[in-house]
């Protein structure tokens, strides 16, 4: 297989900010540089989910997740052919999903919770970030989020993170810290971060940098 694209793996918990750095990272790069691939459009049904002891639906598990299916999709942007993935709605049965193209690109930037616990998935990145914060600043972003973004009161969200997203993290994601290239910490924000990453791979791509006019 011929190698056409650079692949950055961006891991990190829920709330650590991986979500906003890859967006932000795209948007300060020229146009048609990058491709985004999200872990998230790669969930399983609601029926296919693992259940806590309790009866509650268990998101937060490598198992929720159908990685296998992101690795051959992303073994083909790096072949240079373009896939193609409903995109997830969280489980609302009231939003149809749309279909997402997503076209090859010298540099794919790949996010999600489990992208290096899956072996295969993990083995494709030319670059491995991780992006952290402290765990209470995480549960705060996750509370505000999950309020405005999907409707979720703040006991349910607290459930959740006791029962399922702290397990996860500290099982599934910590464990892989190690093998990253970069670790961000999204304590106060990720500008110094982001610079380094946008001139890496400005760089990968032979592109120069930008000239900033004076003023």
């Amino acid at each position: 297989m011929q190698r056409g694209a650079y692949l950055v793996g961006v891991a990190g918990g829920s709330g650590s900010g991986k979500t906003s750095l890859v967006r932000a990272l795209r948007e300060s790069l020229p146009d048609g540089l990058v491709s985004v691939v999200s872990q998230d459009d790669y969930y399983l049904p609601k029926h296919q989910q693992q259940v806590d002891p309790n009866g509650k639906v268990n998101f937060d598990l490598p198992t929720a997740i159908d990685l296998d299916a992101m690795a051959r999709d992303l073994r083909l942007l790096v072949g240079g052919e373009p896939i193609y993935r409903p995109e997830y709605t969280f489980n609302n049965d009231a939003i149809e999903p749309r279909w997402l193209e997503v076209k090859p690109s010298p540099v794919v930037l790949v996010e999600g919770l489990f992208v290096l616990h899956h072996a295969p998935t993990r083995e494709l990145f030319d670059l491995r970030v991780f992006i952290e914060a402290s765990e209470q600043s995480q549960l705060e972003r996750r509370l505000r989020r999950d309020a405005v973004e999907r409707g979720y009161g703040e006991e349910e969200v607290l459930y959740q993170w006791d029962n399922h997203v702290l397990p996860a993290y500290r099982n599934y994601l910590l464990p892989y810290r190690h093998h990253c290239d970069l670790h961000v910490v999204n304590e106060a924000g990720f500008q110094r971060a982001l610079n380094v990453l946008r001139h890496h791979l400005l760089q990968v791509a032979g592109v120069p940098e930008p000239v900033v006019q004076p003023v």
